[in-house]
């Protein structure tokens, strides 16, 4: 075996410390005939043997000698912090069974520990999602995400293997409060941004896959902020076969919502409790149940508003008092029930059954007046920086009485068959979607005492240049009542390999999905409708000096219409609505090297979508709006870039950069920008420590994206409009105290010590101040008939304490 050969090498590295958590210089680090010594701030690397269990030694002329046992797969890399003292030999053993599996197949994995560190207004598994080429988002109150070129609906998000859903209704990040996936449960996080493999289900973006850890001793782990806070506890029985982990979380977006520019009384509630229980009945046969009951309440009294706007030779400002609230809640059950039996070495069943039931209601009454005007900008005035001139004055009306009912049922089996080099999976799932839904809502607008009419209606309103004798009716009105049932039978199979070509490694899967359904429902009458799916993907790994790998994927994915993209702008269910179409392609290299001795990761993927039978929506906030029309084609074109590594010895860090361009044709008036089309986008993620004092950590969270089209009112003609926000800049810092962890070791004082883990974390979000803007109000100055577009401001800087503590 070549030493020398990073393909036939794995790597140990990390940080010695002593008793006083101090780093330790020269500390010798053998492994057979390879020495390496830790440099001033205690870091070292070394390459072993990969396949086969070999002992690391730590030797230190003034220290006890310590051990370390591992087993790790070609191009692992383990990070493993090592604690000296002059009293006792220490010997520890690790085994480490990852492989480049995922990697092939294009898939991102992250360290879930690291996760409840990183900075964000929304702190969990999506924030950091949005740090990823390709994965856009100007809304940090949401956890909602787009992935090239795709909207939210387009996403896919499983836990142990279930499909999960979110909340129907919500209209405004402020309103979502938690995400499904509790942070605190987590063992293992992938994500694919296209170009995934037909196991997964028929949506058109991305797949993100969960899986829960399955504990194997008593522990518990508590969090709290100003924001809100979390406990989890672990629980296993004597015998072993029982465990389960169970999470409690609240969630507070007051400090959030009050540095916005509207003054409000808010009120909000957000919490949910989660269990994941497994028992083990024998070695070939177990079961498991993951529940989430979550209840959100949102009470929100606007108050007042001011925004200043325009240039500085002529300043403006819009006020607005207002009178009403809103009222809403979404709650939530979800369960699913599944079971794994090994039929033998080489073959696997699973049974899995889920339902989900989500009670939704949407209520407000918000009246607001308004006037914008000039601003009094004479410094020696008494006015100034008031309203020195009223362009407009006027008011709104905005109400809604909105109901939503909806059950979702599943039962799926699936299979995996190991033969050889050769892997079989395949499955069948059957969904029962019923959704009851009332929506009511209309919007009244007044401009110096004349109402608004809308816009598509004729005669136009010119009030009070000409005389109007028309019906008095709302700006925007929508009203329907649907009761909608939705039959899907799906399936799926693939076949995958791992096989040399010459010297030089490949990998290949085939595979594809089906599915069927049928709408029905009061005064519906839909068809059976039916899609087929194949998708391919290559992978190769070419015996080079460089390590490379190069994958190519293509595939049809298809997206059979949910709820929400049958129903049209005036609420009324489409049931013939057609799937979306896409023929994905992707081309994608990763490479792996070294830079001051360290490994690193560039991952590049270059794709092109073309999409087919595409329904046209459009976006207020994070809610999304269909024609439920089949009526336009589209495409998706761009290139992400990652590089990954340890920027800083010990930590994992990455840089991103994305370019997209996405654009549809509809009714074949031309291409325009679709709602999604985020052109650049650069992320980074950084993590750091003091050298001295490795206990004090560093976390740094930024985001830059060109602006989204949106800047238009959403009643406008997309052709005639294509305005865009602003760029959205953002960045959230955060820095953690760590007083214990599995690296100190226990505290030796009695309070603390059944800690294992107990750190103190001060956190900055929007550190520069940004203003961000999710969407614009658009006001009607009465003199000139100009419609002025006034930003609606994301969340200013705001400062947050967090204890985190794990036993």
């Amino acid at each position: 075996m070549g030493m020398t050969s990073f393909a036939q090498t794995a790597f140990v590295k990390g940080i010695v410390l002593d008793e006083k958590n101090l780093p330790v210089e020269g500390v010798n680090v053998s492994c057979f005939n390879i020495t390496t010594q830790t440099n001033e701030k205690g870091f070292y690397q070394i390459a072993i043997p990969s396949n086969q269990k070999i002992t690391v030694e730590f030797t230190h002329v003034s220290l006890k000698k310590a051990s370390l046992k591992v087993f790790l797969k070609p191009n692992e890399v383990y990070v493993f912090n090592m604690h000296m003292n002059d009293q006792e030999e220490q010997m520890g053993e690790v085994i480490v069974n990852n492989n480049n599996k995922k990697t092939v197949q294009g898939i991102i994995t992250f360290e879930a520990k690291d996760i409840r560190f990183i900075p964000g207004a929304n702190a969990g598994i999506e924030n950091v999602l949005k740090t990823l080429p390709g994965v856009n988002s100007n809304n940090e109150l949401s956890t909602q995400y787009s992935v090239r070129g795709g909207n939210y609906d387009e996403n896919l998000v499983y836990v142990n293997e279930v499909e999960v859903y979110r909340p129907f209704l919500i209209r405004s990040g402020q309103q979502e409060g938690l995400s499904f996936i509790n942070t605190d449960l987590v063992q293992n996080i992938e994500f694919s941004a296209g170009g995934f493999q037909a196991k997964y289900g028929d949506k058109m973006s991305s797949v993100l896959d969960i899986t829960y850890r399955n504990p194997s001793q008593f522990g518990a782990s508590l969090e709290m902020s100003f924001l809100g806070g979390s406990l989890a506890i672990d629980a296993v029985s004597k015998d072993k076969k029982w465990s389960a982990i169970t999470g409690i979380r609240y969630r507070n977006n007051s400090l959030l919502v009050n540095s916005q520019e509207t003054q409000t009384n808010y009120t909000p509630t957000f919490a949910d409790i989660q269990t994941n229980i497994n028992f083990k009945v024998s070695a070939k046969w177990q079961w498991s149940f993951l529940g989430n009951i979550s209840q959100n309440k949102y009470l929100y009294q606007p108050l007042t508003r001011q925004t200043n706007f325009g240039t500085a030779d002529a300043p403006m400002i819009l006020a607005v008092y207002y009178e009403g609230k809103e009222k809403d809640k979404y709650d939530t059950y979800f369960g699913a029930l599944k079971t794994t039996y090994q039929v033998s070495d080489t073959f696997t069943l699973k049974f899995i059954g889920s339902v989900f039931h989500t009670i939704e209601q949407e209520y407000f009454d918000i009246y607001a007046q308004y006037r914008l005007g000039e601003v009094d900008s004479n410094i020696g005035s008494d006015t100034y920086g008031d309203i020195a001139f009223s362009r407009g004055i006027g008011s709104q009306l905005n109400h809604a009485r909105n109901d939503l009912d909806a059950l979702i049922a599943n039962l799926e089996v699936k299979g995996l068959k190991n033969w050889k080099q050769n892997q079989i999976e395949w499955g069948v799932k059957y969904t029962k979607e019923s959704i009851h839904d009332r929506i009511s809502e209309w919007e009244v607008i007044d401009s110096a005492g004349f109402s608004i009419r809308p816009p598509v209606i004729l005669p136009k309103n010119d009030q009070p240049y000409q005389p109007y004798s028309g019906l008095l009716i709302p700006y925007q009105y929508v009203s329907a009542i649907n009761f909608t049932n939705i039959n899907r039978f799906s399936a799926y199979a693939q076949w995958g390999r791992k096989d040399n070509l010459g010297t030089n490694e490949i990998w290949y899967n085939l595979g594809a999905r089906m599915q069927s359904w049928e709408v029905t429902g009061d005064n519906l009458d839909s068809k059976l409708q039916t899609v087929f799916s194949p998708r391919a993907q290559f992978a190769i790994k070419p015996d080079w000096k460089r390590d490379m790998l190069f994958r190519f994927t293509i595939g049809i994915y298809n997206q059979p219409p949910f709820y929400r993209e049958l129903r049209d702008y005036d609420g009324v269910v489409q049931p013939d609505t057609k799937a979306q179409k896409s023929l994905n392609v992707v081309l994608g290299n990763d490479y792996s090297f070294k830079i001051w001795e360290r490994p690193f990761k560039l991952v590049t993927e270059a794709y092109y979508k073309k999409m087919t039978d595409v329904n046209p929506y459009t976006v207020d906030n994070v809610r999304i709006r269909y024609a439920a029309e089949n009526n336009a084609t589209a495409y998706a074109q761009g290139l992400d870039v990652r590089l990954n590594g340890e920027f800083v010895p010990g930590t994992d860090s990455w840089i991103s950069f994305g370019y997209l361009k996405t654009e549809e044709n509809i009714d074949n008036k031309g291409y325009i920008a679709r709602p999604t089309d985020q052109r650049f986008k650069f992320g980074l993620l950084f993590q750091d420590y003091m050298p001295k004092i490795p206990s004090l950590k560093l976390y740094l969270n930024l985001v830059y994206n060109t602006g989204l089209p949106g800047g238009s009112p959403a009643y406008a003609d997309p052709y005639l409009y294509q305005n865009r926000l602003n760029d959205y800049r953002r960045v959230d810092i955060g820095f953690s105290k760590v007083f214990i962890d599995q690296k100190t070791g226990m505290s030796s004082k009695k309070f603390f010590k059944n800690f294992k883990e107990l750190s103190l974390g001060f956190e900055i979000f929007n550190l520069f101040n940004n203003q961000n803007a999710i969407t614009n109000t658009w006001v009607r100055d009465v003199y000139t008939k100009t419609e002025y577009a006034i930003p609606n401001y994301m969340t200013t800087r705001v400062f947050n304490l967090k204890l985190s503590a794990r036993l």
